[in-house]
């Protein structure tokens, strides 16, 4: 049998769920900034001064949210991983080192495999945060830091369900990762090395991961007869030669098109002309730093297959072809 329930009511549900876990971000902004600043501050000093790697830890609702935290701090520079409290009591004790910081997250404070592995902690010297909701809990009393996130009410209308308080929680950790970062002053390149198979990381690729060295670029210089222009495309295989000066500097590119309109504009007299009188003087080219897909859309817009990477000098680095692009899967 249908419910008689109306469309609508299902929408303000869902808004209403929506609107108590979004009063309850806010409720942690206003209480971070008023009441925990000091102890904010301490935790990521300690994160940052870490030599280990960040242990997160949590049973239930809170293990999952901790399992997302520290996927976002390994991804954002800090090296971390999740481990269950249950399992540390049971030999991942090992996983451990003295160079570690264990966030411990129990909105109560007082969940039983966290309570019984706070000892173990404590005598392997091992520095603690957590993040709670209970100031006067076990947790909180026995951490070197402790965060607090107060929920005025659940989004479950029973008031049970783990959903404001884990909402909040995993801003919290995302605020934590993402402050760490910004410390750390990690970088796109940075991410792209966390994300190597990932679409995120393929997206961050530069322009001088993917290209093909100087000694594999056509060169001439602006005194090139034709003929050795000619040799320099075959052997090279692409096309195309760069023009530089007797400073390596570029001057401008010769393709097989510019050939041709070469041999059209200049006919019998072609085989005189010198790689000054043939070239493009104004070819495109991309810094080393600019991302790979910043080559791609050059290249769809003026519908070439290479490009021409320089420094900031101007002298020629290498080349990005687009047979290259799509073997780093950029395309």
């Amino acid at each position: 049998m249908t419910p008689s329930i109306t469309v609508s009511k299902h929408i303000q549900n869902a808004l209403n769920v929506l609107d108590i876990e979004g009063q309850a971000i806010k409720e942690l902004i206003a209480d971070i900034e008023k009441n925990q600043p000091s102890n904010f501050n301490l935790a990521i000093e300690l994160m940052l001064l870490c030599k280990g790697r960040i242990v997160v830890t949590g049973m239930g609702k809170s293990g999952h949210i901790g399992s997302k935290i520290a996927a976002t701090l390994a991804s954002t520079g800090s090296p971390a991983f999740f481990v269950h409290p249950a399992e540390l009591l049971h030999g991942d004790f090992g996983m451990l080192t003295k160079s570690d910081v264990m966030l411990a997250l129990s909105f109560s404070g007082e969940t039983d495999e966290l309570r019984k592995v706070l000892l173990p902690i404590k005598r392997q010297g091992i520095k603690l945060i957590s993040i709670t909701g209970n100031e006067a809990s076990t947790l909180a009393q026995n951490s070197d830091v402790a965060l607090f996130v107060k929920v005025s009410k659940e989004a479950c209308p029973l008031n049970l369900a783990p959903t404001a308080s884990t909402t909040a929680t995993l801003a919290l950790g995302d605020a934590i990762a993402i402050t760490l970062m910004q410390a750390k002053d990690f970088t796109e390149s940075d991410f792209a090395k966390s994300h190597p198979g990932g679409s995120l990381g393929k997206m961050l690729i530069k322009a001088k991961d993917v290209m093909r060295e100087s000694d594999e670029m056509p060169k001439v210089n602006e005194e090139t007869p034709f003929y050795k222009i000619l040799e320099e495309i075959n052997a090279k295989k692409l096309g195309f030669t760069t023009v530089l000066d007797k400073n390596n500097k570029l001057l401008g590119t010769i393709t097989d098109g510019d050939l041709r309109r070469g041999y059209l504009k200049f006919q019998s007299n072609i085989s005189e002309k010198m790689a000054k009188d043939i070239m493009n003087p104004k070819p495109k080219t991309i810094s080393s730093e600019d991302l790979a897909v910043s080559a791609i859309k050059i290249m769809e817009e003026f519908r070439i297959s290479d490009l021409i990477v320089i420094d900031n000098s101007g002298k020629p680095l290498g080349i990005v072809d687009l047979k290259d692009l799509l073997k780093a899967g950029v395309v």
